[in-house]
C-alpha cells in the first residue's frame, strides 16, 4: 500500500495552506494488529489498488473477466463484504475503506476464503469516483450503515447528499442498482428524500419507500443485536433508468 497517497490527496492554495475539502468519511484512529499489518504487507500486491489520479480502472482487466461489478463504499472490517463475495463468486466486488485496520481485516478474510473476486482501496471514495471509476461502469453500488451524524448541526456531514448521489448514479450502468441501508430512522428518511429527488433513479420499493432486506445483504452481528433490542433497519434500493 502506497502510504504517500492513501486516504486523501492534499491540495494547496497559492499561499501554501491546504484547501478544505469535502470528505466521504471521518478518519478515526485505530491500531493495526500484527495480523492485519502482515495481511496488508503480504496481500496488498494481490488484492489492493493504489490511488492514482486520472488512472481509470478497467474492471475487465482488473478481475480478468466481464462479470458484474459491485462497489461497496465503507466496508468496515469487511465481514459482510467478504461474505457477499463468497456467496457470489461469479461476480466481482470492489471495496473502498479508509481505515487501515478494516482493510487489513478484510484482506485476512479474503485470503482465508481463498477468493479471487475481491479488490480493495484505502482512499477517499469521492476522489476515487471522480478520478478512477468511469461513468456507466458499475452494476451495483452499496453503502451500508454509514455514519448517521444524528445531531442536527452535523447532518450536512452525511455522505448521502444530492451531489454525491448524482455522482454515484453517473457511475452506474443503466439498470444498475444503488443499495443503501441504515439503522437510524431519521437518516433513512433523509436518504429516501435525496434518492427520490435524484435524476435518473427509480425506487424498487412496491410502495415507493423502503425494501425488505435482500438476502444478498448479510445481517451483521451488530444489526442482529439492534433488532433484538427493537431497533429498526431500513434498506433502500433504486435502479438507474436513464
Amino acid at each position: 500500500m502506497n502510504q504517500k497517497n492513501d486516504i486523501m490527496t492534499i491540495e494547496l492554495m497559492d499561499d501554501g495552506r491546504p484547501v478544505r475539502q469535502i470528505r466521504s468519511f471521518v478518519l478515526r484512529q485505530g491500531r493495526l494488529t500484527k495480523g492485519q499489518e502482515l495481511a496488508i504487507t503480504k496481500l496488498w500486491p494481490l488484492f489492493g489498488i493504489d490511488y492514482t489520479e486520472k488512472s481509470v480502472i478497467n474492471f475487465s482487466e482488473l478481475f480478468g473477466n466481464d462479470n458484474l461489478v459491485t462497489l461497496e463504499i465503507g466496508f468496515g472490517m469487511g465481514a459482510s463484504f467478504v461474505e457477499m463475495a463468497t456467496n457470489a463468486t461469479n461476480e466481482n466486488f470492489f471495496g473502498i475503506e479508509v481505515h487501515r485496520p478494516g482493510v487489513g481485516a478484510c484482506l485476512m478474510a479474503v485470503d482465508q476464503a481463498q477468493l479471487s473476486n475481491v479488490r480493495v482501496m484505502c482512499h477517499d471514495a469521492v476522489e476515487v469516483l471522480h478520478n478512477m471509476i468511469a461513468d456507466n461502469s458499475l452494476d451495483k453500488v452499496q453503502i451500508f450503515f454509514p455514519d448517521p451524524w444524528h445531531k442536527a448541526k452535523h447532518n450536512k456531514r452525511r455522505i448521502i447528499q444530492p451531489e454525491f448521489v448524482q455522482l454515484l448514479t453517473s457511475k452506474l450502468k443503466v439498470g444498475g442498482i444503488l443499495h443503501l441501508a441504515t439503522d437510524w430512522q431519521h437518516y433513512a428518511e433523509h436518504m429516501l428524500t435525496v434518492l427520490q429527488s435524484a435524476q435518473g433513479l427509480s425506487n424498487l420499493s412496491s410502495d415507493n419507500s423502503y425494501v425488505p432486506r435482500p438476502e444478498s445483504r448479510p445481517m451483521t452481528k451488530f444489526e442482529k443485536r439492534g433488532l433484538n433490542l427493537g431497533h429498526g433497519v431500513w434498506d433502500l434500493q433504486f435502479k438507474r433508468v436513464i
